[in-house]
């Protein structure tokens, strides 16, 4: 079994990858929370101020196939030799059907490229990394940055466990610190006790009808009080999960006994460290969630924040039910299901699904007979991975409803345009399928006779298999290693600095909340091209606009063209972490986003792609500029010098009208942006 503990093969010195130097961190003043507690014990740089910028040392990094490739040119374009984390993984869980050679090309290249850096290598059909990192790898205290926004997952062992962009991940991999804004710590005391039909989906549902998708910006949500007893680690991990879905930096638990359970399953317990916030904690922001006050909820098409209760729409036909995700990845929500459709029969207009979320998952179930029970009752068992979660496979019929234990449910994702997307827990999920209609679980449970719900805690597991897990080579092997790169890999692209004026076009205006799945999208037509970035750049924004990539090219390549301008509304690129939504506009010609607030991931790539990311000054002015209009910036660079006003000035030339902007870039984020990127700021830095 692979040991998160064990002593890592010794690091080889990069030959390239200047070393960043390290400032004095500011003493932390912590408030006793178990996050303080964790970004203090991590702390390089900065003040633990909110609003600040710091940089952690990162113990672990996750990367995963849709955004993995980009991770690993990155690494080979910054001359990486080994990775300095304490431990790296590189997982295959998004783009497993292959229809045609690229995802093959790309698995074939990421298993090269894990052999060549020093990382370990989870095989296709393994599952999907946040629970498979969590059953392998997880260990309480430590800091884990990850390339998928639901890297916060691993939050419900007492990791501090960041999503953020790829190129944030491949530097945290050469050893850099990984920036943050420091967040406020937003304590959610937890009393009672989940009623039955009731679980930890709709524990996080709740957070969402409280408080939106916007909700968690800017904080970490970490979870406290008695009603923590009664949930397990993986009930933790579904809420952690769904903190992407608010907004948050991460979410946190404290690492007690239920953890100690938890790797103790896994044959890790000796990986167990307790984490608890101090007797006297207090927090930036405070809520309360009375467990035993909760009721079956569900999410509305198409944002994880339309939460409802069940009842409220209950008897809304349904055509899919799909169990599975990152979302619900336990072995208790899989064996709920089965348990209530055991001598029962699915409707035979209702396609049920079943997605187990890793390889050890599946035996557990297949050990148990619940994968039987399954099967017998109309199942569609699939093999472990995203799936449908990213849109490959398992589009629904356009218009049907479908109900899924997943965290997202933008416009689209699922494949289908016009789909109809609901998220909600298995209970319900199981519930629907066996009525054909969205059924509270627990008026299914009085029509069925059931007394109360079956018991399906503590459920006997075997320890991890880690057969499909490939160990780092020794440094010395490493090195011989050549990546095998396929055709369909394209190169990184060139970025060139930002000019000092721009005058350009704004090629689109967007509206409120528009995720990355609308930028840059997933899917079985789009993500077989996540490493060919010329190809992929031809998807960009076509969901908001079909012919936003012909114009954007068109206006990149006429003579005198210093690229193009997007306006968005708030909340600009929420959700996924995929850089490529930052890159692939960047490609076409962008070079400067204003919108009224962004979405922290996505800010940061963009700034990691060079593109300006500016907010208004009086967001009224949104109103004013539209599509089609030019606008001239002059000065940027002086704007983004170390210790420049924050503050810019664009002329709208079309209607003779100026908007005061202003951005929240930090020095080393202003010095990225003027040299066009990340990679570019790299460079001269070794010409240096």
């Amino acid at each position: 079994m692979p040991e998160a503990t064990s002593k890592a093969t010794p690091k080889a010195t990069p030959k390239a990858t200047p070393e960043a130097t390290p400032q004095t961190p500011h003493p932390p003043a912590t408030n006793g929370s178990v996050a303080h507690r964790l970004i203090a014990d991590h702390l390089l740089e900065g003040r633990m101020e909110p609003g600040e910028e710091i940089g952690l040392r990162i113990d672990q990094t996750l990367t995963q196939d849709a955004t993995g490739t980009l991770v690993m040119q990155e690494l080979e374009a910054i001359g990486l030799d080994r990775v300095r984390t304490e431990l790296s993984a590189q997982y295959v869980d998004h783009n497993i059907i292959q229809t045609d050679e690229r995802n093959a090309e790309d698995h074939a290249f990421l298993r090269s490229a894990a052999h060549r850096f020093g990382v370990w290598y989870s095989k296709p059909g393994n599952g999907v990394s946040h629970p498979v990192h969590m059953q392998h790898f997880g260990v309480p205290g430590k800091t884990l940055a990850g390339s998928d926004s639901h890297t916060c997952a691993a939050g419900s062992l007492g990791m501090f466990a960041v999503g953020t962009g790829g190129l944030e991940v491949a530097l945290a991999m050469a050893g850099r610190p990984l920036r943050i804004t420091m967040p406020e710590i937003w304590g959610v005391r937890l009393t009672g006790e989940l009623p039955d039909w009731v679980s930890a989906k709709d524990v996080v549902l709740e957070m969402l009808r409280r408080h939106g998708v916007k909700g968690g910006v800017n904080k970490v949500i970490e979870y406290h009080g008695p009603g923590l007893a009664a949930l397990t680690a993986m009930d933790r991990h579904v809420i952690a999960n769904m903190g992407a879905e608010l907004g948050a930096t991460t979410s946190v638990f404290p690492a007690d006994e239920a953890v100690r359970d938890f790797l103790r399953s896994e044959g890790r317990e000796d990986a167990f460290r307790p984490v608890a916030a101090a007797e006297d904690v207090t927090y930036d922001l405070t809520d309360e969630i009375d467990l035993s006050a909760l009721e079956p909820l569900i999410a509305r098409p198409t944002s994880p924040g339309n939460v409802v209760p069940v009842r409220e729409v209950a008897g809304e036909p349904c055509g899919q039910v799909v169990i599975g995700s990152s979302a619900n990845p336990g072995l208790r929500d899989f064996a709920m299901t089965a348990a209530m459709v055991s001598g029962r029969q699915t409707p035979a207009g209702v396609s049920f699904d079943v997605n187990p979320t890793s390889r050890d998952t599946l035996q557990d179930l297949t050990r148990s007979g619940a994968l039987f029970e399954l099967i017998a009752a109309g199942a569609r068992i699939h093999q472990a991975g995203c799936l449908g979660c990213i849109g490959m496979g398992q589009a629904p019929a356009a218009g049907r409803n479908s109900l899924r234990t997943f965290p997202r449910n933008f416009p689209g994702r699922s494949g289908t345009e016009d789909d109809a997307v609901w998220l909600c827990s298995p209970e319900t999920a199981t519930a629907s399928a066996l009525t054909g209609a969205i059924t509270d679980p627990r008026e299914w449970a009085k029509e069925a006779g059931l007394v109360e719900a079956p018991a399906v805690r503590g459920l006997r597991r075997e320890p991890a298999n880690d057969a499909m897990l490939e160990a780092p080579l020794p440094p010395d092997e490493a090195r011989r290693v050549t990546l095998d790169r396929g055709p369909g890999i394209s190169a990184l692209p060139d970025l060139d600095p930002l000019p000092d004026a721009l005058d350009a076009p704004v090629l689109l205006k967007t509206g409120d909340n528009v995720s990355t799945d609308e930028i840059s999208p997933a899917g079985a037509r789009a993500l077989p091209y996540r490493s060919n970035i010329p190809k992929l750049a031809d998807f960009t924004f076509t969901r908001i606009d079909p012919d936003y990539p012909k114009r954007a090219a068109e206006q990149r390549d006429a003579d005198g063209s210093s690229g193009h301008v997007i306006v968005g509304g708030d909340n600009y690129g929420q959700g996924s972490s995929r850089e490529h939504a930052a890159l692939t506009p960047r490609y076409l010609g962008l070079r400067a986003v204003i919108a009224k607030s962004y979405a922290r991931i996505h800010w940061q790539n963009l700034a990691n792609f060079g593109v300006l990311a500016l907010e208004f000054d009086d967001p009224a002015d949104y109103d004013r500029i539209e599509q089609g209009d030019d606008l001239r910036f002059e000065s940027l660079h002086a704007a983004l010098a170390a210790d420049a006003d924050p503050h810019v000035t664009v002329r709208n030339t079309t209607r003779d009208e100026t908007y005061a902007l202003h951005h929240h870039l930090p020095p080393s984020r202003r010095a990225t942006v003027r040299a066009g990127g990340v990679i570019p700021a790299i460079a001269a830095e070794e010409e240096g």
